[in-house]
């Protein structure tokens, strides 16, 4: 179940970047995505979730909730990059810790974020997904 709700989410992005043909689109739509994404509460912004490796500043955090799965909140202090971490816990989300850390995250080549992204924001996107799939690990670990 968790798989294949991973791959249908990862479609549905696909599906939903094709219909940009040009880049300046995309990032207008990742910018969109970002505002949908829920603010973090400042006292919970520690320096403890800050992603390294992010030019820009990225908190990221997750709680294994009741069920088992992986709950992620995050924030940014930048626009397209608060649209990429908003990006990433929207296919992440609600999944097992199994899931979630071994993800095959296939979709980010398909819509070509990587290679349009600047080698800083690329290497953020690392951050994050690695980040993300720790938190699975380590879910997966504690049982």
């Amino acid at each position: 179940m968790n798989q294949e709700t991973l791959n249908k989410r990862q479609e549905e992005v696909v599906e939903e970047f094709s219909f940009f043909d040009e880049w300046m689109d995309k990032y207008e739509h990742i910018i969109e995505i970002g505002k949908g994404l829920s603010r973090m509460p400042e006292e919970r912004k520690s320096d403890d979730l800050i992603i390294k490796g992010c030019q820009s500043r990225v908190w990221l955090d997750a709680q294994k909730t009741d069920d088992g799965c992986v709950q992620f909140s995050a924030d940014s202090d930048a626009i397209i990059t608060r649209g990429m971490v908003a990006l990433m816990v929207r296919v992440l989300d609600g999944l097992s810790p199994e899931t979630v850390a071994t993800a095959d995250l296939w979709f980010l080549d398909k819509i070509g974020l990587k290679e349009h992204l600047s080698p800083t924001r690329a290497n953020g996107l690392l951050a994050m997904v690695k980040q993300m799939k720790t938190y699975g690990l380590a879910f997966m670990a504690k049982g």
